[in-house]
């Protein structure tokens, strides 16, 4: 097998291509009717796709066996054996040391490296658990030289905790808490962070907002895991924190 950089195009309904190198402008992707650009993965070819399942079971997909070109590439159903019910939710790709913050809605979460979430079988492993109400999150990488963790809720609750919070669980489960959410304020994202964050939202008048929180600001929103967190100065509405 070649060794090779690559990127994996994931559209929004699940069709997945490979292309080569990892200089593709997203911008220059094509999509068939009524789909979308879901991520792109700078990845080597001797790497794996992880698909996440909405019932917690992670899928596997070698990153050398998806179809290249510039079409649409190939549905994910055909090379996974997807359980009757269940909806595919996320995707992430790179080497097996990567480790990844996974979280659902319910604000429990736990850290993975992707060489835990390796399955031969078609069917994929049952790794997360899940309430019934509860929803996964996009999976969040987290560099060796990021050591805290930011957590938002749906209205705008802002928590930051150190990363040393947490452990590694390499069979999976439910996870720790790591926010004080409820039904109507659920977690709605998660990211790896150090020293400042940024989110996404909207402000007043529906005005898109791209706030860097740094200083004393990002201060005030640190705490412990499993606290509420305090609301960020001026959000209306919120959708994405990143690491800035």
């Amino acid at each position: 097998m070649v060794d090779e950089p690559v990127t994996v195009v994931v559209s929004l309904k699940g069709w997945v291509r490979a292309l080569k190198g990892h200089e593709v402008d997203a911008n220059t992707l094509s999509f068939k009717a009524g789909d979308g650009l879901y991520g792109t993965f700078a990845c080597r070819s001797v790497e794996t796709l992880y698909v996440f399942g909405s019932n917690g079971r992670v899928y596997s997909v070698g990153v050398a066996g998806l179809p290249g070109g510039r079409g649409d590439g190939q549905p994910i159903t055909s090379l996974i054996d997807l359980e009757a019910g269940t909806q595919l939710a996320h995707y992430f790709a790179g080497p097996p040391s990567q480790v990844l913050l996974l979280a659902n809605t319910g604000g429990f979460g736990l850290l993975a490296r992707l060489s835990d979430l390796n399955s031969r079988q078609k069917g994929g492993k049952s790794f997360l658990t899940l309430d019934a109400a509860e929803a996964l999150l996009p999976p969040a990488p987290v560099p060796p030289q990021l050591q805290e963790v930011a957590c938002l809720s749906l209205t705008g609750r802002l928590l930051v905790f150190p990363l040393a919070e947490l452990k590694l669980q390499a069979n999976g489960g439910r996870g720790l808490t790591l926010m004080d959410v409820d039904a109507k304020d659920p977690l709605i994202s998660v990211s790896a962070c150090q020293a400042s964050v940024r989110v996404l939202g909207t402000g007043r008048a529906g005005k898109a907002k791209d706030e860097i929180i740094s200083g004393v600001a990002y201060t005030r929103h640190q705490g412990k895991r499993a606290r509420k967190g305090l609301k960020i100065e001026g959000a209306v509405k919120v959708t994405r924190v990143l690491a800035s």
